[in-house]
């Protein structure tokens, strides 16, 4: 969080007499979640195969080049190119 945002909600936490410890009490202890195990993209399929999902993704996003197959060459170019 940049220091002007942070200033503003310590304005407004500071006029209605609002701490720290309010906050905890009504949020809980702050935690850092680093569990990344249930991270993924299956939901971009949709129950479809994952790989044409990535591929329609990046083609609406104009990222895909046509005649690449693999991300290497995404990344690197084929080796027509080279």
């Amino acid at each position: 969080m940049d220091d002007d945002a942070l200033q503003v909600l310590r304005e407004v936490w500071s006029a209605r007499d609002q701490s720290s410890e309010d906050l905890e009490a009504a949020c809980g202890p702050q935690r850092t979640c680093k569990s990344m195990s249930a991270v993924g993209f299956e939901g971009l399929a949709g129950g479809g195969d994952l790989r044409d999902a990535w591929k329609t993704q990046l083609a609406k996003e104009g990222k895909l080049k046509p005649g690449t197959g693999t991300v290497r060459d995404l990344v690197l170019g084929t080796d027509e190119n080279a």
